[in-house]
């Protein structure tokens, strides 16, 4: 039975990211239908930094409310509004309000508030609630939150989302005779694919629900649990022993490290997660395209699916070594530059006209997202022993880490324009 217990921890994880993922796969599909056309991925990171009033909140009633909140019920209450909100998108995202005297996206962008919310205040919720199981759960936990963005990546490249083909200008609406790129119709519709985002929360819902009361996973509650017993420090210089419960709403100090480690790990926690989920997504498509559409589609499906190998590598290599992690997050860094100097130089980036530069740019990325996704899952690892308020900083890190590398590139990609797109089907770079 432990078996099933890691895949209702798998698809726990599935929920934590899998909304907001979805949506950025199906942005070309969605951008030709609303008023706000390529402004809308500007939007959507906007809102995304906006929700992270969320995980703000949630830590602040870690601190001030010790104990007060129920996290498994936000849990219930933040799956279950991340699935209606889905499904209300399913039917919803064209409908449009005049506001200031033009149309806008209203209820597209209030959803997308909603799942956002949902994605940003899982950070702090799902991770800290991963610790009443087991220790292993917790890497099948990472496992299903690097499913988040693999699967919806794999039904947007079955819909058939961002393949273009060239065409003449005079067979695209043109006047001319000059080949344009044009979107070619996806397989079904961006209905179908909020439906199915609809039915993965759902998924993600019923596993929580089995999670809390299924006999089997119960069994495979930590021992130490909120039972746990804790030595720490009196004010007075003694070591007493106290309630888990008690000592994991006091602010996060290891028992085990030194504050230099400490603020080590939340460093790397930290910088990683800007590089993840903040500034190297922002800059994929320029450091990709110009190599062509099959180089951009294999590097963004086999990075997601680097993601959770690199979690289920950590099943069978746990590794807890600051050293390690050093060295790692020093390599991911370097790839990081590689493929910020190929978007630099769009779109005439070196090896544009040979294999190798597909090779090298698609390798980049794969290491770069596999290498980085194992360092969070090290820092997870540790953190886990550290204890629950451990993992509700953990959370509140990443969102922190995400939301300044997110905000550091908004202005140099969509502002100031300093990257600039290759056109599939012209090149003027020499060959």
């Amino acid at each position: 039975m432990a078996l099933a217990v890691h895949l209702l921890a798998c698809l726990l994880g599935t929920g934590s990211w899998v909304a907001i993922n979805g949506l950025w796969v199906e942005l070309p599909l969605l951008v030709p239908g609303v008023p706000e056309g390529w402004l809308l991925p500007s939007y959507l990171t906007v809102v995304i930094q906006l929700a992270n009033v969320g995980p703000l909140l949630v830590t602040l009633a870690h601190r001030f409310l010790p104990g007060r909140l129920n996290e498994v019920g936000l849990i219930y209450a933040l799956l279950a509004l991340g699935g209606l909100a889905c499904l209300l998108l399913a039917f919803f995202w064209r409908e449009t309000s005049v506001v200031g005297g033009a149309p806008r996206s209203v209820a597209l962008l209030a959803l997308l508030f909603c799942l956002a919310l949902v994605d940003c205040t899982s950070s702090v919720t799902f991770l800290p609630y991963m610790r009443r199981l087991r220790p292993p759960y917790l890497t099948t936990y990472f496992v299903g939150e690097g499913l988040s963005g693999l699967l919806p990546g794999l039904v947007a490249l079955g819909q058939g989302v961002g393949v273009t083909q060239c065409l003449n200008g005079s067979q695209a609406g043109g006047n001319g005779t000059r080949l344009q790129a044009v979107y070619q119709a996806p397989r079904f519709s961006a209905c179908a694919f909020f439906l199915f985002l609809s039915g993965m929360m759902a998924v993600s819902l019923a596993a929580f629900a089995l999670l809390n009361h299924l006999p089997a996973a119960r069994q495979e509650r930590a021992k130490e649990k909120y039972q746990a017993r804790l030595q720490v420090e009196s004010p007075g210089g003694m070591r007493v022993t106290v309630e888990e419960g008690a000592a994991a709403h006091h602010p996060f100090r290891s028992s085990s490290r030194s504050w230099a480690q400490t603020a080590y790990i939340f460093g790397v926690l930290a910088w990683v997660n800007a590089l993840t989920n903040g500034t190297m997504p922002a800059v994929q498509s320029y450091s990709c395209l110009p190599y062509g559409d099959l180089a951009f589609h294999l590097s963004a499906t086999l990075a997601a699916l680097a993601n959770p190998l690199a979690c289920f590598l950590g099943m069978f290599l746990p590794n807890r070594s600051l050293v390690l992690m050093g060295s790692l997050t020093l390599a991911g860094t370097l790839l990081a530059c590689y493929i910020m100097s190929m978007a630099v130089l769009s779109p005439c980036p070196p090896f544009l006209h040979l294999p190798a530069g597909v090779i090298l740019i698609v390798l980049c990325w794969v290491l770069f997202v596999g290498t980085l996704s194992y360092i969070k899952l090290m820092i997870g690892m540790i953190l886990r022993d550290e204890g629950h308020c451990a993992l509700v900083w953990c959370g509140a890190v990443v969102q922190a880490g995400s939301m300044v590398g997110a905000l550091a590139v908004f202005p140099v990609v969509s502002i100031y324009g300093l990257f600039h797109s290759g056109d599939p089907c012209h090149s003027s770079c020499p060959s």
